[in-house]
């Protein structure tokens, strides 16, 4: 019997896939894969309403994934875009029920002939945005970069049919090592190339032991997001207060003031306030909602993509009295035990799994998804290689509406044209 293959699957504003398999598929070192020739296309030619579809399908599984890991502990960070992009490389090769099981948890929702044509129409506008921000002229106010790459056996058979999909929609280019005898070089130069492309703030996505000498491939995307408040803190304002915590308790955090009416837009409903805080040049934002004290979990458990665009789509300027925690910290996700109960069985199980479109054979399988993501929140902005437990306090300012961000809360770091969702999580505690 043929031995099944590991596909690899990294993913966490740096994600990637993993196969692995027996010899049944190999071929001479002169017959060595080589870095497809297609160049990526720049002018796809993806209908607005296909991009509508993959931006709502997106946001939908964003919102899903966040209730299957809410449960877990403490502040939560990922990049729900990172995740998405990494998968839709590793669905270019999928087939029958595979494919089926991906594309109902993924939310895929176009046909695949649609589907990576729109890919690549938003990730390159989403990742032009610093080019497109006039007033974000220099790097310290806004950086954006996002990077796909595969990483294959030098031995293995890929079809060219699928090496050229991936380079021509994801601007992936196939790099050759050597997982069979020199796997631990292999795993460090992946880790290398994904430090390298979020500016060292994610490392050693793939730990010891990740990737076995029988892996044939590795794909891999990087998301690193630095920005600038279009209304900046001023560090003379911020000193320690309570923050509120889910066990009723307290502790001493710092906390950032804004001067009394600054604009934002804003809005408050039952149980919640809401305020979206526009980095420079317009295009990203960072959505904050904040439930009311006591009411955090119940909260969230009923948050779903179609409250959340509600909410959003409540917001109004005015002027706001603003109160937020600074905070810093990252998160590690194991994805298969998240996606599996989710639905997405086939993807991970040796015999089963069908990603004959990646080499023809049905012998890989996703035998693991790691996902990282880091994110730092300070007066000056946010940096986030990839919220808030607010209280509503009326009445206390001359005018205007009060949210003090003294509790648990929940962010999203939104790209404002197309919706996209590129982090999202919850602080529960900022220290």
């Amino acid at each position: 019997m043929s031995k099944t293959t590991d596909l690899f699957l990294i993913t966490a504003i740096i994600p990637a896939l993993l196969l692995s398999s027996c010899g049944a598929n190999k071929v001479t070192g002169a017959d060595k894969v080589s870095k497809a020739s297609l160049p990526r296309i720049e002018d796809p030619q993806a209908p607005a309403a296909d991009l509508q579809q993959l931006v709502s399908g997106n946001t939908t599984f964003a919102l899903d994934l966040y209730q299957k890991i809410r449960s877990s502990s403490g502040n939560l960070v990922y990049s729900p875009y990172s995740i998405s992009l990494a998968f839709a490389m590793t669905y270019a090769g999928a087939g029958g029920e595979t494919a089926s099981q991906m594309a109902k948890v993924l939310h895929y929702d176009l046909p695949q002939e649609q589907f990576h044509t729109a890919f690549n129409a938003l990730d390159l506008a989403i990742a032009g945005r610093p080019a497109q921000s006039a007033n974000a002229a220099s790097e310290d106010q806004f950086q954006m970069t996002i990077a796909n790459s595969l990483w294959g056996q030098q031995d293995w058979t890929f079809r060219p049919t699928y090496l050229d999909l991936l380079a021509a929609n994801y601007g992936a280019g196939m790099h050759l090592v050597n997982f069979k005898n020199d796997t631990e070089a292999s795993r460090q130069e992946i880790n290398n190339w994904i430090s390298d492309q979020t500016h060292e703030r994610i490392k050693d996505l793939l730990p010891d032991g990740s990737i076995q000498p029988d892996a044939v491939l590795v794909l891999a995307n990087a998301i690193y997001f630095k920005a600038t408040w279009q209304q900046e803190f001023s560090a003379n304002d911020t000193r320690p207060a309570p923050f509120h915590l889910l066990d009723g308790g307290m502790v001493d955090v710092p906390i950032m003031r804004m001067s009394p009416d600054q604009m934002f837009p804003y809005a408050s409903g039952d149980g919640w306030q809401a305020i979206s805080m526009p980095y420079k040049g317009g295009l990203t934002e960072m959505f904050i909602i904040v439930p009311d004290q006591g009411t955090f979990t119940a909260f969230e458990s009923s948050l779903t993509a179609e409250r959340y665009q509600a909410i959003l789509s409540a917001l109004q300027s005015q002027p706001v009295n603003l109160s937020i925690p600074k905070f810093k910290f990252e998160l590690g996700l194991g994805l298969k035990d998240v996606l599996v109960p989710m639905g997405m069985q086939a993807a991970f199980t040796p015999n089963v799994a069908d990603f004959s479109g990646i080499d023809g054979s049905k012998l890989l399988y996703l035998s693991a998804a790691f996902h990282k993501a880091f994110i730092a929140v300070d007066e000056k902005g946010t940096e986030a290689a990839a919220a808030t437990g607010a209280v509503a306090v009326p009445g206390t300012a001359p005018r205007g509406a009060v949210i003090r961000i003294d509790r648990p809360f929940l962010f999203f770091i939104r790209d404002v044209p197309t919706g996209s969702l590129l982090f999202m999580g919850r602080v529960v505690d900022p220290r």
